[in-house]
């Protein structure tokens, strides 16, 4: 897809939350302020129902080729809680950072994801694989037009 319709996909309330979830779960809510020190908060909601949110402050926007973000578990007013309130590990970081670019080739875009997980974290193969089915979505979600 185009590098700017890739952007909006990762700036737009309406557009992020089609795809902003791992296979089998959904992001029934999603607020976004962008511009540096802006917001980002969401929630992902489990198969089974169980919600878990996040909050991320963007630390840098470079519209449409890069977008820098803090990534913490959050309660629903946006507060930033412990990793250990979901259930994660003790060495799951309190908070990470997480670069995304977006880079223009012939038309379409290569986009590079990076998220500063430690790999001493337990959860970091699960955030891998979340990663991965979020943005099979993503592209799913582009190829519909």
């Amino acid at each position: 897809a185009p590098r700017e319709l890739v952007f909006k996909a990762w700036t737009e309330p309406e557009r992020l939350m089609r795809w902003w979830a791992p296979k089998g779960c959904t992001t029934p809510f999603c607020k976004i302020d962008l511009r540096v020190g802006g917001a980002f908060h969401y929630c992902m909601r489990m198969p089974e129902g169980r919600d878990i949110w996040g909050i991320g402050v963007y630390r840098e926007i470079v519209e449409p080729e890069r977008i820098v973000y803090t990534d913490a578990f959050a309660d629903a007013e946006g507060n930033p809680v412990s990793p250990a309130h979901y259930g994660m590990s003790s060495g799951h970081p309190p908070e990470t950072l997480v670069t995304v670019t977006f880079a223009e080739h012939e038309g379409k875009t290569k986009l590079t994801l990076r998220h500063s997980i430690p790999e001493s974290v337990e959860e970091r193969e699960g955030t891998e694989q979340g990663w991965s089915e979020m943005l099979d979505r993503l592209a799913a979600d582009l190829a519909k037009g």
